[in-house]
């Protein structure tokens, strides 16, 4: 078992807020919004060179339309099935994850930039779309 595997082990006993999916979800939608969305801007790293960096409030947007695309009108309940409930939760994933050096914050994050960024049943269920393709 390497280091990360039992970093990661370690984290899910200590805290239990959240499912296993929840952190690869995470990561997931940050791929999603640095790949897919184009969202984030360049940050100088430690190491002198720019990075690619998202908000807290940009992630939250990436995770809202990921969980829409992959799981459409159940995406609030797959999330809170993972005990992702708020923004907030996406926040203490983000940090949890910052934590174990899987993803790194600037000097600028703070934790308070996921609270309230939208309300999960405005983002999720009333605002869902259903679109037909055009024949």
């Amino acid at each position: 078992m390497n280091d990360l595997t039992r970093a990661y082990i370690e984290l899910l006993q200590r805290d239990r807020r959240f499912a296993p999916g929840a952190y690869e979800f995470i990561r997931e939608a940050l791929a999603y919004a640095q790949d897919v969305l184009e969202m984030g801007g360049k940050i100088e790293s430690g190491s002198g060179e720019a990075e690619q960096h998202l908000t807290g409030q940009e992630l939250c947007e990436a995770v809202r339309r990921l969980a829409l695309d992959q799981f459409g009108l159940m995406a609030r309940t797959v999330l809170n099935n993972w005990g992702i409930h708020s923004t907030r939760d996406i926040g203490d994933i983000v940090y949890n994850l910052i934590e174990l050096g899987v993803m790194r914050k600037s000097r600028h994050d703070r934790r308070e930039d996921f609270y309230d960024v939208y309300d999960f049943e405005e983002a999720f269920d009333r605002s869902f779309e259903i679109t037909l393709p055009e024949s």
